[in-house]
């Protein structure tokens, strides 16, 4: 058997494609240029419908066992391995396939402030013409009927981001010191320092890597007239529909419509106190149970201004 001795669980929107790839640069560490296998999302064969788009990365799940086992075949004698998937923590039915096939694996959790990681993922979706809503607040109120209509775990902007919830669930299958808990913050900020930790917590050498590779990050689409909504409505008809049609015509007809939606670009916007102010009460309550089971702050995610410094790391709770 080739399996992972370790995986980047968690979440979507908060490092973890930089993670991975400033990773594969370790002489001692191997992932394979999948990213995002998803081996243990189902027990067998994934679903078939869902959103706009859901269809096609369905078909990319590397469900069946041969064939996640040969995605770590290659790795040099020696190496540790690993890969990333970071809908894990969120899906808690996989904590126990996890821990089933491979108990001493060591995960990874990279967290983001859940308001922030909630906007990005809204905005991901808006940038690749599949997101329906153009007001983040209505994609979000949206949720309960797409998680009811089957929609993948991608659009539960606010679901995703109930961290507290989660992690106590993991923590039933696994033992503390086998999951390590960063903040996108860290990584962000202090790239050396946590890829440091990162390293000594998957015990190969630390100090080889000092940087985080830049995220492939698009620029916000500004504009929402007639011309890019008929182009957003194309896009999601190729989501629904394009999983009939080979890859490469797939592509070919894809690309030209995503080049005219994003003819007009301008910076990514970042969530205001008003919608902060909306969104907050969806996670009070969890980052309560999140503060209570890892014995960590996270009072900077409490307020409405986003720009407070992150507290101290392990600083105890007082209260």
């Amino acid at each position: 058997m080739t399996l992972p001795d370790f995986l980047i669980a968690g979440v979507p929107k908060a490092g973890t494609t930089a993670l991975h790839a400033a990773l594969t640069a370790h002489p001692r560490l191997f992932l394979p240029a999948v990213k995002e296998p998803k081996f243990f999302l189902s027990d067998g064969r994934p679903p078939a419908g869902g959103g706009p788009g859901d269809v096609q990365t369905y078909q990319e799940h590397v469900w069946r066992r041969t064939d996640y086992e040969r995605l770590f075949e290659a790795a040099p004698a020696g190496t540790k391995t690993g890969e990333a998937t970071p809908f894990y923590l969120h899906d808690l039915a996989s904590h126990g396939r996890i821990k089933a096939l491979i108990p001493d694996a060591r995960l990874i959790l990279l967290l983001r402030d859940p308001v922030d990681r909630a906007h990005s993922n809204w905005t991901h979706l808006w940038n690749a013409g599949l997101e329906p809503e153009a007001d983040f607040l209505a994609a979000c109120r949206a949720e309960p009927g797409r998680v009811e209509a089957g929609w993948a775990q991608f659009w539960q902007y606010v679901g995703l981001g109930q961290y507290g919830r989660q992690i106590e669930h993991l923590y039933r299958h696994f033992p503390r010191e086998q999951v390590l808990l960063l903040r996108y913050r860290d990584l962000k900020d202090a790239p050396a320092a946590t890829l440091d930790r990162v390293c000594a917590f998957l015990g190969v050498e630390t100090g080889l890597l000092t940087s985080i590779p830049r995220e492939n990050v698009n620029r916000h689409v500004v504009e929402h007239n007639q011309v890019n909504q008929v182009l957003r409505a194309l896009l999601r008809s190729g989501g629904r529909f394009g999983h009939r049609l080979p890859v490469p015509l797939r592509l070919a007809a894809r690309g030209p419509l995503l080049t005219l939606l994003h003819r007009k670009e301008g910076p990514r916007p970042v969530t205001t106190p008003e919608e902060r102010e909306a969104l907050l009460p969806q996670f009070t309550d969890d980052i309560d149970r999140l503060e209570q089971v890892t014995g960590e702050r996270y009072d900077d995610w409490r307020s409405v201004d986003r720009h407070l410094p992150a507290p101290a790391r392990q600083s105890p709770l007082t209260r």
